[in-house]
């Protein structure tokens, strides 16, 4: 806790370096030591319409959509996201923009002071998050759209009280941390509700017991997925329709998930914000997330790159995959660049990748949550599979071997997509 401090001229990567080690665990659920910081920094019920969204997938292009739509509305949108892919700054978006260093240093600072006037230790989570908000509230957004980091209840975004509550999937991930069962994991989700606000479950499962529950007991009004409201695809593919007993919508479809799109649709009508359908389709057509079937052309190949780390999350890759190559019939198969977190269902994960993959070229990633290569090894037993030092020199490899009838697919954890993109810069 005594740990030197860098200074207000430091850089941002010294004081990422210095949130990385001034805390004993990178995990550290709960909200006994946020909340007096995040009261001293003035963040917890701010003068601004908040959306929180929680879920298991679904979060990033659900709060990408929301900002979008409220930035076309004409609010000055503050949008927090984790984790990020290529840079840090992309946690934080001002207006859709990412927010520059100096900004992220000055919030930093202020961070630090409050929890040392406090006596307390923050996380990495816990200090970039709070450093967030610290941004919203100076730069005094109307709207501050906030994606929940794991769980819900004890996570560091629920210090601040939201407006409107939005849940999307429900699936089972961060097991460990939030429980074994579906239902378990939506209780803890379910912690972002609050007393009489509206709520929107857009999960295509079943609404779980915890969520309706919680929603009873906060006396809040729940708005269900496929309950009450329901999206249906146009035959021309090119628009959607949204539904609900308040109104019908003819609406673009956009670049992002039908399922998370609607579910912003259905949270921007629910809350007390004047959004017209101009702002509706312009939002829509305009929210582009990273690393969510991010397709880039780099030395004449056709690169893939999905942060999908889950089973829902690969279902989701997968159909969107399909989609892409009845459009691109010339891509006879798929290389994949792959490695995952060895605390993720792995073997879920490539049992349903394995029919789609031709060539699998795997390495451990350089983090302390790394599967093993000998784990990855295990799981694609049964396939074709290349094995590399490092992901730079893997997909250096997919880069260098693969032909014009070949995709590249960079997948299974959002570190395989940064250590790819690490590579690109290495390569300017």
């Amino acid at each position: 806790m005594n740990t030197q401090a860098p200074l207000a001229t430091d850089s941002l990567a010294t004081w990422l370096d210095y949130w990385g080690h001034v805390h004993v665990t990178g995990i550290d659920l709960g909200l006994e030591r946020v909340i007096p910081v995040a009261e001293k920094l003035g963040v917890v019920n701010p003068q601004a319409t908040v959306f929180t969204v929680a879920g298991t997938n679904g979060k990033g292009s659900t709060t990408t959509t929301l900002a979008a739509i409220l930035k076309a509305a004409g609010y000055d949108v503050g949008l927090y996201q984790s984790p990020h892919i290529y840079r840090f700054n992309e946690r934080v978006k001002l207006g859709g923009v990412e927010v520059d260093d100096q900004s992220l240093v000055q919030a930093f600072v202020q961070v630090d002071q409050a929890r040392r006037e406090c006596g307390l230790s923050l996380s990495f989570f816990e200090a970039t998050t709070l450093a967030a908000f610290v941004i919203f509230k100076h730069k005094n957004c109307d709207v501050w759209v906030l994606e929940v980091g794991l769980g819900g209840r004890l996570d560091v975004v629920n210090v601040v009280n939201p407006n409107v509550a939005v849940l999307t999937n429900i699936g089972l991930d961060h097991t460990d941390w939030l429980g074994d069962t579906i239902e378990k994991i939506a209780f803890e989700k379910a912690g972002i509700i609050r007393a009489n606000i509206p709520v929107v479950f857009g999960g295509q499962q079943e609404l779980p017991q915890a969520i309706a529950d919680k929603a009873k007991e906060c006396h809040a009004e729940l708005y269900a997925l496929n309950r009450d409201y329901f999206y249906s695809m146009d035959d021309n593919a090119q628009t959607w329709n949204f539904a609900s007993s308040a109104t019908t919508l003819k609406l673009p479809t956009g670049a992002l998930a039908l399922d998370n799109i609607s579910t912003a649709v259905a949270a921007v009508l629910a809350s007390n914000l004047n959004i017209t359908h101009a702002a509706l389709s312009e939002g829509i057509q305009n929210a582009k997330l990273q690393g969510r079937f991010e397709v880039r052309q780099i030395q004449g190949k056709t690169v893939i790159f999905d942060a999908g780390h889950n089973p829902h999350g690969v279902e989701f890759l997968l159909k969107q995959l399909k989609q892409y190559r009845v459009h691109h019939p010339q891509y006879a198969e798929v290389v994949s660049v792959f490695s995952m977190l060895t605390d993720k269902d792995i073997q879920s994960v490539t049992e349903l990748l394995k029919d789609h993959i031709a060539l699998w070229k795997i390495a451990a990633l350089d983090v302390p949550r790394a599967a093993p290569l000998a784990q990855l090894d295990t799981a694609l037993r049964f396939n074709n599979v290349q094995h590399f030092d490092s992901v730079k020199l893997a997909f250096k490899s997919a880069l260098d071997e693969t032909n014009n009838n070949q995709l590249i697919l960079v997948c299974g954890s959002f570190h395989t997509l940064e250590a790819v993109w690490e590579y690109l810069q290495e390569c300017q």
